[in-house]
């Protein structure tokens, strides 16, 4: 594996979180509705580390072998909803709408996750935690949006 394949796979994902450090959840997220499964807040920063480790070896094994190119076009596509994801949920407060990004983003992943295995397998492997955490993500989602019917999305005129 290279070593600058695999920074610059690490770099988009750094990319990618960082709008988890500018829509932070906040007090408006704790005083939320959450299903009893919800997990703890220290794991999701754990989590994210270790999808984006994953990615970014599975993104630099692939990059390297012919046939690549429905793999990285998957693996792009989950960069982009990933991205898109957090500042619908956190930023604007839109619970249902965050589903329309979740559900490209989850298949982004599936297709990145098939892709990968059918070019290498230990790439393939290293996207099963993403796979497992979208669709929980997925799941928490639709509970939490169902359980705070009320909630007004952000009003940025306010801003």
């Amino acid at each position: 594996m290279d070593i600058y394949l695999f920074l610059i796979f690490l770099l988009a994902c750094a990319g990618a979180g960082a709008t988890g450090a500018v829509f932070k959840p906040g007090p408006w997220y704790e005083a939320l509705n959450k299903p009893s499964w919800t997990p703890p807040n220290w794991v999701f920063p754990v989590v994210w580390t270790t999808i984006y480790l994953c990615i970014s070896f599975a993104g630099a094994r692939v990059a390297v072998l012919d046939g690549n190119g429905y793999a990285l076009a998957f693996w792009a596509m989950q960069a982009a909803f990933s991205t898109l994801w957090t500042p619908v949920f956190f930023g604007l407060r839109r619970l249902w709408g965050a589903l329309l990004v979740m559900a490209p983003l989850w298949i982004s992943v599936v297709g990145a996750t098939v892709a990968m295995f059918q070019l290498d397998t230990l790439a393939g492997i290293a996207f099963l935690p993403f796979l497992v955490w979208v669709t929980v993500a997925a799941a928490l989602n639709v509970s939490v949006a169902r359980l705070n019917p009320g909630l007004a999305p952000r009003d940025l005129s306010l801003d």
